[in-house]
């Protein structure tokens, strides 16, 4: 009789400590998943915080939208940043509204083209070329700089070869005077893989450079001779634009890049320094942005992402221990 009451006692005491196990997991887990909606909470009412305070920023800026000038004599900036390209920040759309605000500027003493480009469309470069080149003519008094920061290749060179006078930093990466055109051919791996091109056409040329068909020299001199124009166009601007400054050899119009300080020698360039600098050559030392800033939706989700991006990024790399 005293083993049964013993073994129901060991029993009663077990079930008493599961149950008490059982509430203490529950309780962890309780816990766990208020913390963790706290968390998600906080991060999404910090999203929207952000995204509050970006709108209310932009709206106001909106609001007196347009460079904000004192009436002094100013150097007038137009930054081409990126690939040159239709839709892009450079593209010559946005880059030509800069430049006419800011020649047509009454308190404007000096254009400065800041240039980080390496490079891209040769109409949409071309474009841009145009413009300044006519804007020279129009405002003859105001004189046009180009100021290179990291690279100003190929369609960024393009551009920097109309304005008058090119600065560079001795680092800077300067040149490739040429145009290319980028293809694959996969016909030796379509017969090894055993798939058959089928394609049918009208006109015997439009299928020009199909990369699944074999390489046609006619087509091959075709596009060759295409280039080959589209490089002249940029030869005779880069002439144009450099004048007798230029130091023509056989390597000039090769496509090869060259460092500032190589390029001042020869004649690409025409000396080392920044916008701070040329403004006070000029002594318009107040520097005004006429960069195109987009639309205000635009900024406005562009913005919102960038902040919502941020604040994610930090709540996982936080959690994970990355850096």
């Amino acid at each position: 009789m005293a083993d049964t009451d013993t073994n129901q006692s060991v029993s009663e005491n077990e079930k008493t400590q599961q149950s008490t196990v059982d509430r203490l997991v529950f309780a962890a887990l309780k816990e766990q998943t208020r913390a963790r909606r706290w968390r998600v909470g906080f991060m999404l009412f910090f999203i929207v915080y952000l995204s509050v305070v970006t709108i209310t920023l932009l709206v106001k800026n909106d609001a007196g939208s347009g460079p904000q000038v004192d009436g002094d004599k100013h150097t007038a900036v137009v930054k081409l940043s990126g690939v040159i390209a239709a839709g892009e920040e450079a593209g010559s759309e946005n880059m030509i509204g800069g430049l006419k605000a800011a020649f047509d500027h009454e308190d404007t003493a000096v254009v400065v083209i800041e240039i980080n480009s390496p490079g891209g469309s040769p109409v949409q470069s071309a474009d841009i070329f145009d413009e300044i080149m006519r804007l020279k003519q129009k405002h003859e008094t105001i004189p046009v700089y180009a100021v290179v920061s990291d690279i100003a290749a190929s369609g960024g060179y393009f551009v920097a070869a109309a304005a008058d006078k090119i600065y560079v930093n001795k680092s800077s990466l300067v040149g490739s005077i040429g145009v290319r055109m980028d293809a694959f051919g996969f016909v030796d791996l379509m017969k090894k893989i055993g798939v058959e091109r089928r394609l049918l056409v009208a006109g015997e040329n439009k299928g020009l450079f199909d990369p699944f068909l074999p390489e046609q020299s006619d087509q091959k001199a075709h596009l060759q001779s295409m280039l080959n124009d589209v490089h002249g166009h940029f030869i005779s601007a880069v002439k144009q634009g450099r004048g007798e400054r230029l130091q023509i050899n056989e390597e000039t119009f090769s496509g090869l890049i060259w460092s500032g300080e190589k390029a001042l020698a020869l004649g690409l360039v025409d000396d080392y320094g920044t916008t701070s600098s040329v403004a006070r050559e000029l002594e318009a030392e107040e520097i005004v942005d006429f960069t195109p800033q987009g639309g205000l939706l635009d900024r406005i989700a562009n913005s919102i992402g960038a902040s919502a991006g941020r604040s994610i990024s930090a709540y996982f790399l936080g959690r994970t221990g990355l850096q």
